[in-house]
């Protein structure tokens, strides 16, 4: 049940409608994990039970760590939750991937093995709800958390439908306590919800599927490797469609949990306006990022250890968080090299550079424009099928190719993508210490609305709404 889809309005509609007809607060929350489990029943309602056992595990092992104060009991509880996690995570979205390099490295070494293909379909969200319920145990566990002991509120905190298939990731310090009183949307509140949805609905119908998508398809579909222009046409076109994508997905859910008078993380904010790496990560994905840095990066050590030691948590963080978006080494070389990006800025990183940005425009639009590239540089490994198409179009890029300046993607799809990225990377690089809630306020309820209006009728003539969000594969 796709956010842009009629049945999914006529389904909100409905789960609104009851949320506002003056039930008692307990009976509203039931009706929304009702609501939720519909939601990702839809899909495929087989998996209701690896969502369902997940909230069993955490609950359980909650409420357990509450009882236990042995440190060996509370580790060994942790554990539990870890293991039953993410082995449920390796086996529906890793097996085939180990499966298949576990093979070539057993023919590689002259052995003649066989092993049977796993074909697991992989639950939609299930690498979103893994990490919500686990920065739970883990909280708990370092005594940052009280546990919950209401089964019902748990419960809607893992499925709660507007985020649970593609985020943003919500810590239970976040949401649980909004669960405690009833809580009533107001005017503003359901206005402002609407507009997000809007503004998320045009992200993905019109720019992403409808901009951006018919370039990166057409230059990822050439039947050989691609002109230094047409590689980089077609990856600036992906960064466009994966941005509008994902986080058109995020404001539609921030919007529809605010109707519903929940508040949720800001997921994205303005990262094509990024100057460096570390401030590509603090905007980019936030719900991801703040996880790995929290229960990753700072459990390998942080930067307590050392300066090699700082470098080698960094990249081990972005490989770790490469393999979470996917059961490729594509994902893997993504993150490495987000790594590496990383640890060089913190080895090189000076003072009077960092002035010299807050000083003088033209050095932070050449920082910006610097940053951009190389997050596409990133991208190609992203959008690519596999390493031999991904090192093509690097090689491309970079001048290596035997073409350089023809192309074979039409002029109409590159011009339209590139003018829209570079709108784009313009606006964010405007928005950098700015809300949209701030820029509406200043403009005015009757601009903004006459904007979300000219949004929604460019939507509902785009002909699109019926392609999948990218990162439902995750």
């Amino acid at each position: 049940m796709l956010f842009t889809s009629p049945v999914f309005v006529l389904f909100f509609a409905l789960v609104f409608a009851a949320c506002r007809a003056g039930l008692p607060w307990t009976a509203r929350k039931a009706i929304l994990l009702a609501a939720s489990i519909a939601f990702y029943a839809a899909w495929n309602p087989p998996f209701v039970a690896l969502l369902l056992g997940s909230v069993a595990l955490d609950y359980g092992v909650g409420l357990l760590l509450a009882r236990t104060q042995a440190a060996g009991r509370r580790k060994a509880l942790l554990v539990a939750s870890l293991a039953g996690n993410l082995g449920v995570l390796a086996v529906f979205k890793y097996a085939n991937f180990f499966s298949e390099n576990f093979l070539a490295a057993a023919h590689a070494m002259g052995w003649e093995l066989q092993l049977m293909p796993w074909n697991i379909v992989l639950p939609v969200g299930i690498s979103f709800y893994t990490f919500q319920t686990l920065s739970y145990t883990i909280d708990l566990y370092r005594r940052k958390l009280e546990p919950e002991r209401n089964l019902l509120d748990f419960a809607l905190f893992v499925t709660f439908f507007p985020q649970l298939v593609a985020g943003p990731i919500v810590r239970a310090s976040e949401f649980l306590p909004q669960l405690k009183a009833p809580r009533q949307a107001t005017g503003n509140q359901i206005g402002w919800g609407a507009i997000l949805f809007v503004l998320g609905l045009f992200k993905k119908v019109w720019l992403a599927d409808q901009i951006f998508a018919p370039a990166v398809n057409a230059g990822f579909s050439l039947p050989s490797a691609p002109s230094f222009l047409d590689a980089w046409f077609s990856v600036w076109a992906f960064a466009g469609q994966v941005y509008c994508d994902f986080s058109g997905y995020s404001d539609m859910a921030i919007g529809l949990a605010l109707a519903l008078g929940f508040t949720l993380p800001d997921n994205f904010h303005a990262p094509f306006g990024s100057i460096g790496f570390t401030d590509h990560w603090r905007r980019w994905h936030m719900s991801l990022s703040s996880w790995l840095r929290d229960y990753l990066y700072i459990s390998l050590g942080g930067n307590r250890k050392g300066r090699l030691r700082t470098y080698l948590n960094l990249t081990l963080t972005m490989l770790l968080g490469g393999l979470w978006h996917g059961a490729n080494w594509t994902y893997v070389a993504w993150g490495g090299l987000n790594g590496v990006y990383l640890s060089l800025e913190r080895r090189f990183q000076i003072a009077w550079l960092s002035g010299l940005l807050h000083r003088s425009r033209l050095a932070r639009a050449v920082a910006i424009v610097l940053t951009f590239q190389g997050a596409c540089v990133g991208y190609a490994f992203f959008r690519a099928r596999d390493m031999g198409q991904a090192l093509g179009f690097l090689r491309s890029m970079f001048g290596m190719g035997q073409a350089l300046f023809t192309t074979e993607v039409s002029r109409r799809l590159t011009l339209t993508s590139t003018l829209a990225i570079a709108a784009l990377v313009l606006v964010h690089g405007l928005m950098r210490q700015r809300k949209w809630e701030d820029v509406s306020a200043r403009a005015g309820w009757l601009a903004t609305a006459a904007v979300a209006g000219v949004m929604l009728a460019l939507v509902l003539t785009s002909g699109g709404g019926g392609n999948a969000f990218i990162y439902f594969q995750f």
